[in-house]
């Protein structure tokens, strides 16, 4: 009976040591939660992997269910919250305004990604207080970045947040040209 008892609990223990190591899929979240997209051991390419759905302007879901958050940049906000009445505030524009700036951001960033095979490039913190990875999102067909895209075309602005500010220079550009040509949301 001893055997069976010291064999369950190293069993046990091995289960343990490898549900909380980096060869599982599951990652310990703040406050203790555990969470396991995949079975165990699944990797995720993420030089080439497929965009399934467009959340909004600056966010998006992979095909393995994950949510990124595309770094150094915001887009306007599409529902009610917080981040809305915040915009109202920054800007001095109706809520009517804000929403319909976030629709057309959203369907710009469709437009470039929405069933389409994307490359994550990571920063120096690699997820959000909500869980979402923090990305860089290259086109695998072409190679342009849809970070810098939604800058160039006005659809959104710079947001940055230090670590994570590997292209801050060449967002704070596009930004510039952007404004200064009245393009996308520059022109409301």
């Amino acid at each position: 009976m001893n055997r069976h008892v010291a064999f369950l609990v190293a069993l046990a223990a091995v289960c343990v040591s490898f549900i909380c190591s980096d060869n599982a899929c599951g990652e310990i979240y703040y406050r203790g939660k555990i969470k396991f997209p995949f079975l165990f051991g699944k990797k995720h390419d993420y030089n080439d992997i497929l965009v399934t759905r467009v959340i909004d302007g600056d966010t998006i879901e992979l095909e393995t269910k994950e949510r990124i958050r595309l770094i150094g940049i915001d887009t306007p906000e599409v529902w009610e919250s917080d981040k809305l009445y915040r915009d109202i505030k920054r800007t001095k524009k109706d809520k009517a305004t804000i929403i319909e700036m976030g629709k057309a951001a959203s369907r710009f960033t469709k437009s470039l990604v929405d069933g389409k095979r994307v490359r994550l490039e990571f920063d120096v913190e690699k997820k959000d207080h909500y869980g979402r990875l923090l990305a860089y999102v290259y086109l695998v067909e072409d190679g342009r970045m849809v970070n810098a895209e939604l800058l160039r075309e006005g659809y959104a602005q710079i947001y940055t947040f230090p670590p994570n500010v590997k292209h801050v220079e060449m967002f704070r550009q596009l930004q510039k040209q952007a404004r200064e040509q009245n393009r996308g949301l520059w022109g409301y």
